[in-house]
């Protein structure tokens, strides 16, 4: 019997009804607002998180809770178990009806990132990991991508954080086209073998990337910080310096890029 059984039933449960909810809301219609940073949030995002909040902590009352969409409770710092969720990591596609949005939801098990899913309900992808096992798409295993050219090397990239010369440098050598709008969807394409690697220098937030990181792993791929650092999660400040992603065969190209782009 496979370890979180439970887990991952209860997960599948409140996943498929929040696609269900999603499919409503966007025939009644999308109700957008601007947060205090400047990002838009829609009733989706809010109905979404209260659906999987409330569908898994029926099943653990125990556990704790991290999301964007909610406030944050310290009390998370002395739980065992915590819930990571980001409702719609890709708001912005979402409200353009692009299809390159998901639901993103990790559990880090004392210190540890243990279950990541990451479902698109536009595309129906269904990404799921345990750690120490295989990942999964749909039910069929995840593997890094293998590619012997090393001219066809495909890096998604924030070209926002990137110097422009850099990055025409780099592109005269691989392919790197700008990450999706959603970096959970983008990370899952990284786990799924779609492309090499994965370079966002930005802070990420840790409801962004927990569930990616527990893919990417899956796989048999790497991931780290900035810093090429390993990743922390359920921290004071849920924020992590970046994130890195990039499978074995690609991290020589990868980390010399970092120490051409750490230079300039």
């Amino acid at each position: 019997m496979s370890l979180y059984t439970r887990e991952l039933d209860t997960i599948h449960t409140a996943l498929h009804l929040a696609g269900e909810r999603l499919k409503r809301i966007t025939y009644e219609g999308l109700k957008v607002h601007m947060k205090s940073d400047g990002s838009p949030v829609t009733n989706a995002d809010l109905e979404v998180n209260q659906i999987v909040h409330d569908t898994l902590l029926k099943a653990f009352p125990n556990d704790a809770w991290l999301s964007e969409e909610s406030p944050d409770n310290p009390l998370r710092l002395q739980s065992s178990r915590v819930w990571i969720l980001d409702p719609i990591d890709g708001t912005k596609p979402f409200i353009k009806a692009l299809p390159h949005y998901t639901i993103s939801l990790a559990l880090i098990d004392h210190g540890q990132p243990a279950i990541g899913v990451i479902f698109n309900p536009a595309t129906k992808e269904y990404f799921c990991a345990i750690h120490g096992q295989h990942g999964t798409l749909n039910g069929q295993p995840l593997h890094a991508r293998t590619v012997s050219d090393h001219s066809q090397l495909t890096f998604l990239v924030n070209p926002w954080q990137i110097n422009p010369l850099t990055l025409q440098a780099w592109r005269q050598e691989h392919h790197c086209p700008p990450m999706l709008g959603s970096i959970a969807y983008s990370l899952a394409l990284v786990a799924a073998g779609q492309v090499d690697g994965l370079i966002n220098g930005g802070s990420q937030n840790e409801w962004d990337i927990a569930a990616g990181l527990i893919l990417i792993q899956a796989a048999g791929n790497l991931v780290f910080d900035n810093n090429q650092n390993p990743i922390q999660f359920n921290q004071p400040k849920p924020t992590v310096n970046g994130i890195i992603a990039v499978r074995p065969g690609a991290l020589s190209i990868l980390q010399n890029w970092l120490a051409k782009m750490n230079a300039s």
